[in-house]
């Protein structure tokens, strides 16, 4: 199969392109990258609002931090169960469902003042985290081979692009309204998604035949609960808790158990031969790479301008002030994505994505050198989400080119899986460094400058790593089975 027509499931009803983008077709990655940006968005947006919310509900802080943990769970079994969906019963329909499940979330929790409800509210908004990958494999279905790889760049990089943007809103709405706003502002998002998608997109011919595999559904969900629930509460439960080694190690047992009985199913969730190719397997690596960088990323820059002048390199920022201090990432990220796809189109998307990692090892340097001001601090997350923006546009044409047209909505579904266990786990290793080396001022204990350094080297000896991999890809492509 060529490389010019292999990003689409049905190029084969594909009319030949125009000189220029067609008005259908800048509409249709428009609202798909809009969906994303508005999912993306729901994953960080929580964060500084988390103390009102805690204080207005009067809830426990454990308690309230089921609002990101519930949603991190749900997300974790969406996606992969969506992307197959999506396979099987058409991409379009289940990013309509997912933009649903962002509307009807989004819904209950602006309008709910019990911390019970909230959670509810989140967990079915965890189910729109799906539309990302989805939107990457419709995009690469409905375009033209010619213009696929910029509209694909740009709905991978949503996924940083609202993760940045999302602290800064929440800041703005912080310090000006009641957290509820925020929520508001995603039933909207849903609403535009939603009439955008039925107006502006169409559902690609479907490849794949087969039904879905309930069996490995529930052990998938088992097993990626028992994995991410500990890595979310590790500093809260610590990691030689009971709770915390007996669900790695049930994590451990699921998974080895959902590969046996994957191996055996006529019609899996994940085809698991398909995503052990060296080409899709490396692929997945270097995005938990990425995916740790990134967020950790954002757990080292809020709080870090946020402390104190005298912690040694803090700032005594205010939130808002924090949160803007992640917007020129965002920024960076979108300007960057559509050069990630000529990156692509000329050196390969592995050449893409190393740069990207290597752009991130630099920028997380940046910010083991400089701490004298928050100029600084700015410019070094800037350079580390331009890397990010570079690294996650590239992804998918790497999935692409590595995954059956037939599988393609869950392939990209597993890359995505692949990002935010990257990210879980920046959450439970960063804030187990960030604890283990503290200073004490005015009675509350903040992590030392040395924590963060600590930190900041591991992300970028985790972008190394991801760049060296990349490096590594195999760049054939995959045919589809002759049984196909």
């Amino acid at each position: 199969m060529s490389q010019t027509t292999h990003p689409a499931a049905g190029s084969a009803t594909r009319a030949e392109p125009g000189p220029g983008w067609e008005p259908r077709q800048v509409a249709a990655v428009a609202i798909v990258a809009v969906c994303g940006v508005i999912v993306a968005l729901t994953q960080t947006l929580l964060v500084p609002v988390l103390p009102e919310i805690q204080q207005s509900l009067g809830s426990s802080t454990s308690g309230t931090q089921w609002l990101l943990t519930v949603t991190l769970l749900v997300a974790a079994v969406a996606v992969p169960v969506f992307g197959r969906l999506g396979d099987l019963y058409g991409k379009r329909l289940m990013l309509l469902v997912a933009a649903a499940a962002l509307l009807v979330g989004s819904l209950i929790c602006a309008s709910s003042d019990s911390l019970g409800w909230l959670i509810v509210g989140r967990a079915v908004s965890g189910a729109s985290a799906a539309a990302i990958p989805l939107g990457i494999s419709l995009i690469g279905s409905v375009l033209p081979a010619q213009r696929a790889g910029s509209g694909i760049a740009l709905v991978s990089a949503t996924l940083g692009i609202g993760g940045a943007l999302g602290l800064p809103l929440a800041a703005l709405v912080a310090e000006h309204a009641d957290y509820h706003a925020l929520f508001w502002i995603c039933v909207a998002g849903g609403v535009i998604a939603l009439v955008g998608i039925r107006l502006a997109v169409v559902e690609p011919p479907r490849v794949t035949s087969g039904r879905l595999d309930i069996g490995g559904t529930v052990l998938l969900a088992a097993a990626l609960v028992s994995l991410l629930l500990p890595l979310a509460q590790a500093t809260t439960w610590g990691w030689g808790d009971p709770r915390t080694l007996g669900l790695l190690a049930a994590a451990v047992v699921l998974l080895v158990v959902f590969v046996l009985v994957e191996r055996r199913t006529a019609s899996p969730l994940v085809d698991l031969v398909s995503n052990a190719r060296p080409a899709l397997l490396l692929t997945n690596i270097a995005s938990i790479c990425v995916g740790f960088a990134l967020f950790a990323s954002l757990i080292g820059t809020a709080a870090y301008v946020q402390a104190p002048a005298a912690s040694g390199y803090g700032f005594g920022s205010s939130v808002l002030a924090s949160g803007m201090a992640m917007a020129p990432s965002g920024i960076a990220m979108l300007l960057l994505s559509p050069v990630s796809a000529m990156l692509s189109e000329r050196f390969g998307p592995k050449i893409a994505l190393a740069l990207g990692a290597t752009v991130i090892a630099l920028g997380f340097l940046s910010r083991i050198v400089f701490t004298g001001s928050y100029l600084q601090i700015v410019i070094g997350t800037t350079i580390a989400g331009a890397g990010t923006g570079i690294a996650y546009a590239a992804m998918p044409g790497l999935v692409l080119r590595g995954a059956p047209a037939s599988e393609l909505a869950a392939a990209n579904g597993l890359n995505a899986l692949a990002r935010s266990v990257g990210s879980s786990l920046a959450s439970a290793i960063g804030g187990t460094v960030l604890a283990a080396s503290t200073i004490t001022l005015g009675g509350y204990a903040l992590p030392s400058l040395t924590a963060y350094r600590v930190l900041f080297a591991a992300c970028a000896g985790a972008a190394v790593v991801g760049a060296l991999v990349a490096l590594v890809i195999p760049t054939g492509r995959t045919e589809e089975p002759a049984a196909g």
